[in-house]
C-alpha cells in the first residue's frame, strides 16, 4: 500500500506501508540504533514523535513479550528503509508487523531513510504527517504545520501511570507504599520512583541492586512522597519538552535535600529546571546507542545510548551549586549534573538502555552509596 510521508517544509518521501492504512502526525525524528527496535517502541520518550532507524534492515528478529519497557507502543508511526517479514531468533514471538497493528501504529518502508535522516540533520526535527489515505503532498504539509507540535505541551500527563505501583516477578505489581516486593528479595534500600513515563529496565536494575521500587504517577506530592519515609528519590525518563509539565519542578524543588535523588533523562532536566536554570530544544536531539560521553570528573569516556530532543542550558544554573559532570562529545551539550551541597546527581543520557552499551551502569551504584551514606 503506497505511503507519504510529507514534511512542514513541503519536502515529501514515497514509501509503502507493511501493516495496513493510517494516517499519523507527529515530530520526525531518527534513531541511530543497529538493533532494540522493539525497546525503541515501547520507550514512552516517543511519544508523538514519527520515529526513522538508520540501520537499513529492521524486523529481522520478531518481537517478544519479555523485552517490553512499557506496557505499549509509544510512536505515532515506525519508518525504516526495508522491513524483514520472516524473523529468525529463537526468542521471536510473533512480527513486527503483527506487533504494530496489534497497538493501532502505522510502519512504513521503502523509502531513502538516509535521504530524510540527512534533511533533517541539516534543517532541523520537523513536524512531519504520515499517510495512506491522503495522498496529496501539499495537503500532508498543511496538515503537519498546523499541528500544535511539542514545545510547552505537556506530554507526561499522556504516558504516567495513574496508580501506584511495585515490582515483582519482572512486572509491575499493583500496591502502594512499599507493600509489594519481588519474591526471595533482600531488601537493602526503599526508593519511590516518580513515573513521567519510565522504561522497566530502569525499574529491573534497581531491584537487581537490591530495592525496593514503588513507582507514583507523576503528579504525587512532596508531601505524600516524604510520607513514605523512602531511601531515595529516582526521576525515570519521559516524552517532551520538560517546561510544559506542570507542578513537577515544584515537587522536585521541594524534595532537593530530603533524601538521595537520581535523575535520567527527562528526570534530568526536571532536577535542572529545579535548580532554577532553563532547558532549550535540541536541532535534531540525539537518539541512538553510540553517543560518546565525558565523565569530566574521571576523565573516562563513554558509550552510551540517548533518546532525548531538550537539554539543560548549564549557564542558566548557578556554578557555585551545581557541579557540570558529563559532557557529550559531539556537540558538547550537557549530560550530567551534581548538586553541590544537597545528595543529588543526574544524567542525560540513558545508563539502563537495553540493548544497549554498559559503560553507565555505575551511575545506579553511586546513588546506591548515596542512600548508603544517607
Amino acid at each position: 500500500m503506497k505511503a507519504l510521508i510529507g514534511l512542514e517544509d513541503g519536502t515529501v518521501f514515497e514509501g509503502r506501508s507493511f501493516t495496513g492504512g493510517g494516517e499519523a502526525v507527529g515530530e520526525m525524528v531518527f534513531n541511530t540504533s543497529m538493533s532494540g527496535y522493539q525497546e525503541v517502541l515501547t520507550d514512552p520518550s516517543y511519544t508523538g514523535q514519527l520515529v526513522t532507524m538508520t540501520y537499513p534492515l529492521i524486523g529481522n528478529y520478531g518481537v517478544n513479550s519479555q523485552d517490553m519497557e512499557s506496557a505499549g507502543v509509544h510512536p505515532r508511526a515506525f519508518l525504516v528503509k526495508e522491513y524483514n517479514a520472516v524473523p529468525s531468533n529463537f526468542r521471536s514471538e510473533e512480527t513486527l508487523a503483527d506487533f504494530l497493528r496489534r497497538y493501532g501504529v502505522l510502519g512504513v518502508e521503502g523509502f531513502d531513510t538516509r535521504a530524510l535522516v540527512r534533511h533533517i540533520r541539516k534543517v532541523g526535527a520537523m513536524k512531519a504527517v504520515v499517510s495512506t489515505e491522503d495522498l496529496n503532498p501539499e495537503s500532508l504539509a498543511a496538515k503537519a504545520r498546523n499541528w500544535a507540535g511539542l514545545v510547552g505541551r505537556d506530554m507526561v500527563s499522556r504516558v504516567t501511570c495513574t496508580k501506584p505501583y511495585g515490582w515483582a516477578e519482572n512486572r509491575p505489581v499493583p500496591g502502594t507504599a512499599f507493600s509489594t516486593v519481588q519474591q526471595g528479595q533482600t531488601v537493602l534500600f526503599k526508593v519511590v520512583a516518580f513515573d513521567f513515563g519510565i522504561k522497566y529496565n530502569q525499574i529491573r536494575i534497581l531491584t537487581e541492586k537490591g530495592c525496593q521500587v514503588q513507582v507514583v504517577p507523576a503528579t504525587t506530592s512532596a508531601s505524600d512522597i516524604l510520607a513514605m519515609n523512602p531511601d531515595g528519590i529516582f526521576l525515570s525518563n519521559g516524552p517532551g519538552d520538560p517546561a510544559g509539565v506542570e507542578g513537577v519542578i515544584e515537587t522536585v524543588r521541594q524534595l532537593l535535600g530530603q533524601k538521595p535523588m537520581f535523575g535520567i533523562c527527562l528526570g534530568h532536566q526536571m532536577m535542572g529546571l529545579a535548580y532554577g536554570g532553563t532547558t532549550y530544544k535540541l536541532k535534531f536531539g540525539h537518539r541512538g546507542g553510540n553517543q560518546p560521553v565525558k565523565d569530566l570528573t574521571t576523565g573516562r569516556v563513554e558509550i552510551t545510548a540517548q533518546n532525548h530532543g531538550f537539554c539543560v542550558d548549564f549557564d542558566s544554573l548557578d556554578p557555585g551549586e551545581v557541579e557540570l559532570t558529563h559532557i557529550n562529545l559531539n556537540d558538547n551539550s550537557v549530560e550530567g549534573m551534581r548538586h553541590r551541597r544537597f545528595p543529588a546527581f543526574s544524567v542525560q543520557y540513558h545508563p539502563e538502555h537495553a540493548p544497549g552499551p554498559h559503560d553507565a551502569m555505575y551511575l545506579f551504584d553511586r546513588f546506591i552509596e548515596l542512600m548508603r551514606a544517607a
